[in-house]
């Protein structure tokens, strides 16, 4: 008979709940939180087994740890909070975790394998963390600036031949201040350069990386983000599915929906509906997919049929944001075809209005 496993993970310890078949709690015990100790006591549940845990800092390495030793492991986003009446435990909350996935409940689960792109994904991730702050130091030196009632338009207080002449402008007693940003500056430049170097050299090793390289607006940084966090476009049967996953869905909100019309029967009336986007979605794939819209349009490539697109909406007096969109959604559409199909970018075969 199958085991349901929860796990409630913690720094220092984890809880771990098992149920079987008919809902019924078989055990709960507290280990250590290690690779072998959890192993351990998995080893001593008859298969099948099936485990549960929540998204955390340790669930990535934990599904690596645990997928040989189950038939299946369920990564289940972070639950709502909790109200001020439910009583709340590691226990309960294993236990509740053991019972989603007996019962196949888990609303949003988390996509973990990572397979032939996991040096990459770290690569990527290390890429990211260093240029954002690369990008906060510069912020920090322009409000540094900023302070003293200076502005700095453009990249000029950054370079090395105009370093002397923009220190100078500030009083004395801030100059050494300056300087010490200024070269925490550099440093971060230095090592970002290097960090992207070394995930693009990566990248180049995954043919997949290279067609998606070819669709208007990525180009091989976000070619190389896109493989590390969608890693298989198969997830997604239809492009659909991938606008919801990169936040372009659109939702709508109405309430009041049904009226009653002069024989007295309900019918549905003519409401006013809030529209928006779907805010459940991955932060990193939105901004690329909306990154390379924005190329697109900055570029301006008159060869472009995305970008004549884009100048046919704005002509048809469609909201500049609203365009902005539907080319994302386009880009993304693309990109999921050529990578299912494993063949380059065809400006042919975009169907857009010319």
């Amino acid at each position: 008979m199958a085991r349901y496993i929860g796990l409630d993970v913690h720094a220092k310890s984890t809880t771990i709940a098992i149920v079987g078949p008919s809902g019924k709690k078989i055990g709960c015990q507290v280990v250590e939180t290690n690779g072998k100790a959890i192993v351990a006591v998995l080893q001593t549940v008859p298969v099948p087994r099936n485990v549960c845990l929540e998204e955390s800092t340790h669930s990535a390495w934990l599904y690596e740890v645990l997928a040989p030793h189950a038939e299946q492991v369920v990564v289940a986003a972070q639950s709502e909070k909790r109200g001020p009446n439910r009583s709340k435990s590691d226990q309960s909350d294993a236990f509740e975790l053991a019972e989603k996935v007996r019962t196949n409940s888990v609303k949003t689960p988390v996509f973990k394998p990572v397979g032939k792109y996991g040096q990459l994904r770290e690569l990527c991730r290390v890429y990211t963390m260093q240029k954002r702050d690369w990008v906060r130091t510069q912020t920090r030196i322009k409000a540094f600036y900023r302070s003293r009632g200076l502005a700095t338009p453009g990249e000029a207080v950054f370079q090395p031949e105009e370093r002397d002449q923009w220190v100078n402008k500030l009083p004395a007693k801030h100059r050494q201040a300056a300087y010490l940003l200024l070269q925490q500056y550099d440093a971060l430049k230095e090592i970002c350069y290097r960090s992207q170097t070394q995930m693009l050299q990566e990248a180049r090793k995954h043919p997949a990386t290279k067609l998606l390289a070819t669709v208007p607006g990525i180009g091989p940084i976000r070619a190389a983000q896109l493989a590390r966090v969608i890693i298989t476009p198969h997830r997604f049967r239809t492009a659909r599915q991938l606008w919801k996953y990169a936040g372009l869905g659109i939702v709508t909100f109405s309430s009041s929906d049904w009226v009653v019309d002069k024989h007295g029967q309900f019918v549905r009336g003519q409401v006013q509906q809030t529209r928006g986007l779907n805010r459940d979605h991955n932060a990193i794939v939105k901004d690329i997919f909306k990154g390379a819209a924005t190329t697109v349009i900055m570029k301006a490539d008159p060869q472009c049929r995305l970008y004549r697109h884009y100048q046919v909406m704005i002509a048809n007096k469609i909201k500049p944001n609203l365009a902005k969109l539907t080319i994302a959604r386009q880009i993304a559409s693309i990109t999921l075809t050529i990578w299912k199909k494993e063949e380059e970018y065809d400006p042919a075969k975009v169907i857009a209005p010319q």
